[in-house]
Parts: C-alpha cells; sequence; structure tokens
C-alpha cells in the first residue's frame, strides 16, 4: 500500500509516517519501480501499536521496544522484556500521578470547605460537607 492509504488506515497523516521512519520507529518503506513507498501489513501493525500506546500517554521513545518486539516477530508487541520494562514503568508513573492528584484534590476540597465557613455559608457539595463531618448536617445524615 502507498503512504496515503496507510496514514488513513492508521489514523495518521504521511508527514507522520515520514517522521516515525527518520526516527527509526518505522522500517524503511519497499520502493516501488516508480520511486513510490510501498508499506506491507507489518507496518500498520506497527503504526496501531504505536498509536495506542501513545492514546494511553506513553512517548514517542516509550513506543520503541513496543515496535522493536513486533519487528523481532512476536505476534503482540508487548511480551518482549523491554516491553514489559515500560509498562512497569509507566504504572509506577501513573500511580505517583494518582498519589499526588489524590492529595491535590484534598488540598483543594479543604481550602473549599474553609472558604464555605469563612462565608457563612453551607457546604455547597458533598465532598466539602463530608469533610465537614456528621454534625454540620442539616438533615442528620453521616456521609459515606
Amino acid at each position: 500500500m502507498r503512504i496515503g492509504e496507510l496514514a488513513e488506515r492508521a489514523g495518521t497523516t504521511p508527514r507522520t509516517l515520514r517522521y516515525y521512519e527518520s526516527l527509526g520507529l518505522l522500517p524503511p518503506a519497499d520502493r516501488a519501480g516508480n520511486g513510490y513507498r510501498s508499506y506491507g501489513e507489518e507496518h500498520l501493525r506497527m503504526l496501531e501499536q504505536i498509536r495506542t500506546l501513545q492514546e494511553y500517554g506513553f512517548g514517542l521513545e516509550e513506543t520503541r521496544p513496543f515496535v522493536e518486539c513486533l519487528r523481532a516477530g512476536h505476534p503482540a508487541g508487548d511480551t518482549c522484556a523491554a516491553s514489559l520494562a515500560v509498562y512497569r514503568s509507566k504504572l509506577a508513573e501513573i500511580d505517583a500521578w494518582v498519589e499526588r492528584l489524590t492529595a491535590v484534590r484534598a488540598e483543594v476540597a479543604a481550602q473549599l470547605l474553609r472558604a464555605e465557613r469563612e462565608a457563612g455559608a453551607e457546604p455547597l457539595c458533598e465532598l466539602t460537607a463530608a469533610l465537614d463531618g456528621p454534625g454540620r448536617h442539616d438533615e442528620g445524615t453521616t456521609p459515606q
């Protein structure tokens, strides 16, 4: 298939394909007699792997081990040791983000509760009501 068809099937652009080739993420395409690039289904599998990983937040360099795993003949690009290591690293990174976001969320909720109290207002959301404790609710319900 030609570059335009591959780009369309992969949901990207010919320019992106040439960029991936220049980075070595995609193997060079064969050239037809007229000089046009000619791509195969293996290129599409590699592109799909790259695009999926990018949708999950992986950087281009982080996709390299997955592409190399596919090139090595594995039917899935994530069964090689290097791919597994990248998965582990990304999970640790995500866990750190979640931990940080949880802490920031708690701080923002505490600031909102403080501001609501200073304004003399009842908590405007269930979260701040829950932070304030069961004694603050007019209905006498305990937040879950």
